[in-house]
């Protein structure tokens, strides 16, 4: 008998080990739960840079803001990160900092698909990573001064560009226009 109970044991503790390294399929309503999550998640992170961005500029000018956002914008994301438990980043095909630039196949694919569609969308990957991906457009006139066009940006402004960014290619913009998108990927 307790030979039984030893071997039923040790058939429960394998069988475990082998569904822990297997990925869950989530149902309908936990992708809807993640959606949320993204969308609400986004929208803050989206609030607290362009608050922070918009009272840079205010105190002062553009200059200024270029500067603010060269020191503080991945840290202002790692703090919201940080308080939700996800990591965040905002990539592009066309980015300004080298650390937004789309460097995974999956990333990539995802770039395409908000390209085609501009709808966020939440998927889980391959790797089993819980992921929410959602647009990022040139949302005010304001934007343009530092991502518009030749004749919307200050020469004194690009010239701050170059030097903070030499391998800026986040230029060019027009109003609404597709610049990014954010990636959420929650911890599990």
């Amino acid at each position: 008998m307790q030979k039984s109970v030893v071997i039923l044991f040790l058939l429960f503790i394998a069988l475990s080990s082998c569904q822990s390294g297997q990925k869950q399929k989530l149902t309908e309503q936990q992708k809807k739960e993640y959606v949320a999550k993204g969308d609400s998640i986004s929208d803050f992170m989206q609030g607290v840079l362009l608050k922070n961005v918009a009272t840079a500029k205010n105190h002062g000018g553009t200059e200024f803001a270029i500067g603010f956002c060269n020191m503080n914008a991945i840290p202002i994301t790692d703090s919201v990160a940080a308080l939700y438990n996800v990591q965040i980043q905002r990539l592009s095909d066309k980015n300004r900092n080298p650390d937004n630039a789309i460097k995974t196949l999956d990333d990539s694919l995802a770039w395409q698909k908000i390209k085609n569609y501009s709808s966020s969308f939440f998927e889980q990957q391959p790797s089993g990573n819980l992921v929410y991906y959602k647009p990022i457009k040139i949302g005010m006139p304001t934007c343009l001064k530092c991502h518009g066009s030749s004749a919307d940006i200050e020469s004194n402004t690009l010239a701050l560009i170059n030097e903070k960014y030499p391998e800026d290619r986040a230029v060019g913009y027009s109003q609404g226009e597709l610049r990014g998108m954010w990636k959420i990927e929650f911890n599990q």
